[in-house]
């Protein structure tokens, strides 16, 4: 199983960026399909998922409204389309997948369930 997440980069702040995550190994229309983030010396912590059909999409609150999460099951890759970035957002950038039926709020933000996880991508926002 190998998901690779990439797209990251530089960007000023109020710039865009959209990550991909492709994912390899498993029949990706079964997984929740996730994003996380890292900043240096902070905890990992949520930033968007979206159910297996699309059908449903949550967000953290720091960026709802900016960004939007998708995904197309036949390429099997999942997206995140950041818009006006903040420094704040400077971070890795995590892809994850967890095999749920469960679409619950508690479960699709924890950081410890998750099946399979991105070797993450760098996004850094200069002010």
């Amino acid at each position: 199983v190998q998901l690779q997440a990439f797209g990251g980069g530089l960007v000023q702040a109020g710039g865009s960026l959209r990550l991909s995550c492709v994912a390899s190994g498993i029949t990706f229309n079964n997984y929740i399909m996730k994003w996380f983030r890292q900043a240096t010396e902070k905890e990992r912590e949520f930033v968007a998922a979206i159910s297996r059909g699309a059908y449903n999409t949550h967000y953290a609150d720091s960026v709802k409204g900016r960004f939007t999460i998708s995904r197309d099951n036949a390429q099997n890759t999942v997206n995140l389309q950041m818009n006006n970035l903040a420094p704040e957002d400077t971070a890795v950038y995590y892809c994850a997948a967890r095999s749920t039926v469960n679409w619950h709020i508690a479960s699709i933000t924890s950081t410890r369930l998750n099946d399979y996880w991105g070797q993450g991508t760098l996004v850094t926002v200069s002010s």
